[in-house]
């Protein structure tokens, strides 16, 4: 039993991660649109990346602390702010720039990718390969493509997720839009939630000019976050993918939006 009770601890804590990961993703990735595509994806996953890479060690409790310490100095590096120099007699690391840092990060990666074996390999290239996107685009989205076919699990949908952001980025919307759909439809949806996917896949289609069906996949998405319900029949409160996904139809289609089914109020301190 309590054997039982610490995985599913553990698991909460992960959910718990990955929403805390994904909401981070979409602001950043809101607010970098339209900005420049070494900064549109780049910036977005790493603190994607960063979230989960953190949260991997916490779930594992493995003790291959020289890889953990590798990671961790990589994750640092990646993570730093970008702007002037610290305050004398601060810690802090600062880079002067964003390719800078993505260069530094990039490297730090690639030596914890050569020295250690999975699960730190796999993720380590992950890591690398956002940060190449900054500086190396061509080599960034090669290493995704590979990882996407020969990563297994997280890693290997993260990939993808991570490739079609930069295709969507790159004005390739069919090629995107691909991308998304099979990481809509895949068996494990809690590696990336399907609404999140798909409010990515709304996106794409509405920059091809299919608003009709952006609207309606978004409509879809808000409709299902307001109806879903706990194992006690209690409204459940939307993910950051539906609220994003709510704000958008409001926007590019408010007829639609209108026709969305009320919104209940969601106890937020249950007996």
């Amino acid at each position: 039993m309590a054997r039982y009770s610490k995985k599913h601890a553990r698991e909460v804590r992960r959910d718990r991660v990955r929403e805390k990961a994904l909401e981070k993703f979409e602001i950043v990735g809101d607010r970098l649109e339209g900005r420049g595509r070494e900064i549109l994806y780049g910036l977005g996953v790493l603190v994607l990346a960063a979230a989960l890479g953190y949260a991997f060690w916490v779930w594992r409790g493995r003790k291959a602390d020289e890889a953990q310490q590798a990671m961790g100095r990589a994750i640092q590096i990646a993570s730093a702010e970008v702007g002037p120099a610290p305050l004398s007699g601060s810690t802090a690391m600062t880079f002067s720039t964003e390719r800078e840092r993505a260069e530094r990060a990039a490297e730090e990666f690639r030596r914890v990718a050569d020295k250690y074996g999975d699960p730190y390999r796999s993720q380590a290239r992950y890591m690398r390969a956002t940060n190449l996107l900054a500086f190396d685009r061509a080599q960034g989205i090669s290493e995704l493509e590979a990882l996407a076919r020969e990563g297994d699990g997280d890693v290997a949908a993260w990939a993808k997720f991570a490739l079609a952001q930069a295709r969507e980025a790159d004005g390739q919307y069919d090629a995107a839009a691909a991308l998304y759909r099979e990481l809509a439809s895949a068996r494990d949806p809690k590696v990336i939630p399907a609404d999140t996917v798909n409010l990515r896949l709304a996106s794409a289609l509405e920059k091809q000019g299919r608003k009709q069906e952006a609207a309606e996949l978004l409509f879809q998405i808000v409709k299902s976050a307001r109806e879903a319900r706990d194992k006690d029949g209690k409204p459940v409160a939307p993910s950051a993918s539906a609220r994003a996904a709510e704000d958008q139809l409001e926007k590019l289609d408010p007829a639609r939006h209108a026709q969305l089914p009320p919104e209940e109020k969601v106890d937020n301190f249950p007996s």
